[in-house]
């Protein structure tokens, strides 16, 4: 396992103005959001790989309901196609969409169907969690996985019962993607709020203080430490676009907690700039056992009435690297924590355990997010 630690801020020798970020890029601007659209629908012109309409009654239920639209009644037939998939249509619609805008879908079977390869989805109303249809999907979709099967054996991969549907759908409502009122645009506001992606009071503070400093004071205020409000003052030539333009581009440190993310799966660790450790002494040792077992076999004399036996031997032997109790002095940077447990000499599999051991022992002042 292959241990990658990233620094994620500056560091010691990093001027404030390399590690300042836009606010364009540390907030969303409130009401102004992406809305998750989901459908129920169909897909049809699969060769033979689509529902069992026996099993799934839901599809059949469906495919007879649409025939119904087309004067074909089956009611009372025995449908057994295997060319139809009941499907689940998911889309997210960005804000202020406007009507004839196309959005990417998603199509993820229901039933049994064991593949989508070669379907087309039918026309799908999407809907908000209001039930209310803002777009509507369909198109032939592409889909990653596939399956492969002959008498003895099959393969199969990626996932075959999922599918893509680029610009499939396509956006019958105005507004659509936005909670606000569709007649109040927001040019016309005189104040809203910008929430920060990563809520810190300090961050929050400095923000409002940098947009005060260019706008005129009075014009950003913080709420709390997830939202700053923006408010137009009558001396701003402009409407609150023009405001909302010129504030994103202003640049602001964002202050973060120090904090250790873990992902004991893939070996990461990354570190924040602010972790510090207070002076620990570490010993780390490796511990090998092994056993061998060689059984042998005991063979009775000849001409005698015994049996032959398996007999068990077993050898265990123990192997302990010789490792010195090291000292981690206080930290005062990120580069000499790194540094610190570098010089340590531990392997890079151990890390993770030591960070964890420095925290339990209360001389990791940071937290510790193991994923």
């Amino acid at each position: 396992m292959r241990i990658l630690i990233l620094a994620l801020t500056a560091l010691a020798l990093t001027t404030s103005a390399d590690a300042s970020s836009r606010i364009k890029d540390m907030v969303e601007v409130e009401d102004v959001r992406e809305n998750h659209l989901v459908g129920y629908g169909l897909v049809v012109g699969l060769n033979g790989t689509g529902d069992s309409l026996r099993n799934a009654s839901f599809t059949n239920q469906s495919l007879n309901a649409m025939l119904e639209q087309f004067n074909v009644n089956t009611r009372d037939a025995n449908l057994n196609t295997r060319n139809v998939a009941a499907v689940m249509v998911t889309a997210s619609l960005p804000a202020f969409s406007s009507q004839g805008s196309r959005i990417d879908v998603t199509v993820s079977a229901l039933g049994d169907s064991s593949s989508l390869q070669g379907g087309t989805l039918v026309a799908t109303p999407l809907f908000d969690s209001h039930g209310r249809a803002w777009a509507v999907a369909q198109g032939s979709m592409t889909v990653g996985g596939f399956e492969a099967q002959g008498d003895g054996a099959s393969i199969t991969r990626g996932v075959p019962t999922s599918g893509r549907i680029a610009n499939g759908g396509t956006v019958e409502n105005p507004y659509a993607g936005t909670g606000i009122d569709p007649w109040a645009d927001i040019a016309s506001r005189e104040s809203l709020r910008l929430s920060l992606r990563n809520p810190d009071f300090t961050t929050a503070r400095r923000m409002a203080d940098a947009i005060n400093a260019y706008i005129g004071t009075g014009a950003a205020r913080a709420v709390d430490p997830g939202a700053v409000e923006l408010t137009r003052l009558a001396s701003f030539d402009g409407d609150m676009i023009d405001l909302l333009a010129e504030v994103e581009q202003l640049r602001v440190e964002a202050d973060l907690p120090a904090r250790v993310i873990i992902d004991e799966n893939t070996g990461t660790i990354v570190m924040g700039e602010n972790v510090r450790v207070s002076t620990v002494a570490i010993a780390q040792g490796n511990l090998t056992i092994t056993v061998t077992e060689s059984p042998i076999a005991s063979q009775p004399a000849p001409f005698s009435d015994g049996q032959t036996e398996v007999l068990p031997r077993t050898e265990v032997t123990v192997e302990e690297d010789d490792m010195q109790l090291g000292v981690l002095e206080e930290s005062v940077s990120l580069a000499e924590l790194v540094d610190g447990l570098n010089a340590l000499g531990v392997t890079p599999r151990d890390m993770i355990t030591i960070l964890q051991a420095i925290k339990a022992a209360g001389a990791l002042q940071a937290d510790i997010e193991v994923l």
